[in-house]
């Protein structure tokens, strides 16, 4: 099992690079190349101890220099990202060709329209050799068949848990893939955070892009007397919406630049608003005696809300390790940790309590899993944001132990989806 030095080793040797040769162009330039990403991660971490040395101002200004166009990369590349979204596109596009149901289709191959794609697309830019490629799309495949052959029916829980929880499974598979399929790259485990965060904030400015598109689309031609609205979601709508997940991903790799400014405002902007929010919550609850032991439909909503504060937690903690001003963050990320410890614990308790009232179910049993998983998962956070705040810890280890996590959460993930329906008899 890796222990926090392990974890932290690839920092180190990147940091003591940078410390030891901050004025040694050629050495500085040497480990820039062999390592892009990371060398500017750690870098911007390091940049206010070293602040003093010339070399260390010109490296500011290159590493934060600001592109004016956006990069469109090479023609092979545009080739490539052309082709994948025309396939995803067709694959969508099977319900409209067989007749299948397209509610029961998506639930099944949501996953299989995102991801596999994705993959590729790392495993190509890495530049891996054909096993590795192989490696990483058996586990899109086996899901691909699995999930087009799991029985189903209207009260099928389990099939709704594997649907649910596939995506989880191959996000961490790709994140495998955003590695180069090296488990032990600490710092790419970062940066994979950092792509998360980024990837959600294009793909959302890509998504109101298009909406936009559409609605002036179909309104134009509304205007001439002329209803496209059923042949445009058909036809041109759901070709784009598969395409937005590569291309969001293409434009994050390409042009970093065009939400490094955007992904940290965000993180500013909502972590006291989240946090305000959960304290008003909370208090609602206890002031208005809403059980979460009673209530299955409530527990459902309250930990729907756990995992979007969770999710806010992680953007904002990758985005506070590039932020030379941080300590009110970590302040404000620290209390809303140990707030959503306290929610979740809660959470926990209520699930206990029905499974000891009304006995063990897929639902309950999956649920209690991913709880104790963001549990876990918050405790370590908590404390190190508290040994932050003491000037015990920095910020980047924060990073790594969420890092280390993200491989519990696939083989959860997979244990649901493939195990449960098996286990609960496809009940």
């Amino acid at each position: 099992m890796k222990t926090t030095a392990n974890v932290t080793e690839e920092f180190s040797v990147v940091k003591d690079g940078i410390l030891l040769n901050i004025d040694n162009p050629g050495k500085m330039e040497a480990l820039f190349r062999k390592n892009k990403q990371s060398f500017q991660h750690v870098f911007n971490l390091l940049y206010p101890e070293i602040k003093d040395h010339l070399g260390a101002q010109f490296w500011k200004e290159r590493l934060n220099q600001q592109q004016e166009e956006i990069n469109w990369g090479k023609k092979s590349d545009l080739i490539f990202i052309a082709c994948t979204a025309l396939l995803t596109g067709l694959i969508a596009q099977i319900p409209q060709f067989t007749g299948l149901r397209p509610d029961t289709f998506y639930a099944r191959n949501i996953s299989i329209l995102v991801f596999p794609a994705l993959i590729v697309f790392f495993a190509k830019q890495q530049q891996l050799p054909l096993s590795k490629w192989l490696i990483l799309l058996i586990p899109a495949a086996i899901t691909a068949v699995y999930m087009n052959s799991l029985p189903y029916d209207d009260h099928s829980n389990t099939f709704v848990l594997a649907a649910i929880h596939m995506p989880i499974f191959l996000w961490a598979v790709l994140g495998y893939a955003f590695t180069g399929g090296n488990l032990n790259a600490s710092t790419k485990k970062t940066e994979f955070l950092h792509f998360n965060g980024n990837f959600v904030v294009m793909t959302a400015i890509i998504f109101l892009a298009g909406l936009l598109f559409s609605g002036i689309t179909v309104g134009l031609f509304e205007l001439i007397g002329i209803n496209i609205k059923d042949f445009y979601v058909e036809n041109i709508a759901a070709w784009g919406l598969t395409a937005i997940p590569i291309l969001a991903t293409y434009l994050v790799q390409t042009n970093p630049q065009l939400v490094n400014k955007i992904s940290p405002l965000i993180a500013r902007i909502f972590t006291p608003l989240v946090l305000i929010t959960l304290i008003s919550f909370l208090s609602t609850v206890l002031f208005t005696g809403k059980s979460l032991y009673n209530d299955r439909n409530f527990l459902l909503v309250f930990n729907g809300l756990l995992i979007g504060v969770v999710a806010i937690i992680v953007f904002s903690i990758s985005e506070t390790s590039k932020n030379i001003q941080k300590s009110f963050g970590i302040y404000l990320l620290f209390a809303l940790s140990a707030l959503t410890i306290l929610a979740d614990a809660l959470a926990v308790s209520a699930i206990l309590f029905r499974i000891f009232e009304y006995g063990i179910s897929p639902n309950r049993l999956a649920v209690l899993g991913g709880n104790l998983l963001i549990f876990i998962n918050l405790i370590f956070v908590a404390r190190k944001l508290f040994l932050a705040i003491r000037g015990k810890q920095e910020i980047h280890e924060i990073e790594n132990i969420i890092a280390l996590l993200i491989p519990s959460y696939g083989i959860w993930a997979a244990l649901v989806g493939f195990v449960f329906p098996l286990l609960f008899q496809f009940k």
